[in-house]
């Protein structure tokens, strides 16, 4: 990473499970959040590539990159084939949005646990500031955020979505 380009970097970190009622709303947060990130300069936004709120996150992005033309887009995943378990219908979702990326970084050529915590560290040690969304004190998204806090990067959790 260049000098600078930290401070206009921002992550993404949240649940995979998603409760249909929060979707709309948290697609709206997220959009909502974007958009005074880019009022403060920053343009680099990675996600993490895993089903729930990354794709949501991606999505967002993407529709928003039509508007602000200067956003960019990192897809950082954990090692080849990490979305092999999924349904056939989540594949495909992430194989239409694959080439809308502006950047892909492959943590690990072996397949392990480890490379998903090293995907998630990798995303907050390059970024500013965290969107997130956890709903609870356990598991790798609000490990993410203890990192990321530890790292004091600013974050804004987006749970509980109004």
């Amino acid at each position: 990473m260049r000098t600078g380009q930290k401070e206009i970097t921002c992550c993404f970190t949240g649940h995979r499970c998603l409760p249909s009622g929060v979707i709309l709303p948290l697609r709206s947060a997220v959009k909502d959040a974007i958009r005074h990130l880019l009022l403060q300069g920053v343009v680099y936004y990675g996600v993490g590539g895993a089903i729930g709120f990354d794709t949501l996150a991606a999505e967002a992005l993407f529709e928003l990159r039509e508007e602000f033309p200067q956003l960019r887009v990192i897809l950082v995943y954990p090692f080849a084939g990490f979305f092999s378990w999924w349904s056939i219908a989540e594949q495909e979702r992430y194989q239409t949005l694959l080439p809308l990326y502006d950047k892909t970084v492959c943590i690990s050529s072996t397949p392990s646990r480890e490379a998903y915590l090293a995907r998630n560290r990798h995303l907050v040690d390059h970024s500013a500031c965290c969107v997130a969304y956890c709903r609870h004190s356990y598991g790798g998204t609000a490990y993410t955020l203890r990192y990321a806090q530890e790292r004091n990067c600013k974050i804004w959790n987006l749970f509980p979505v109004r």
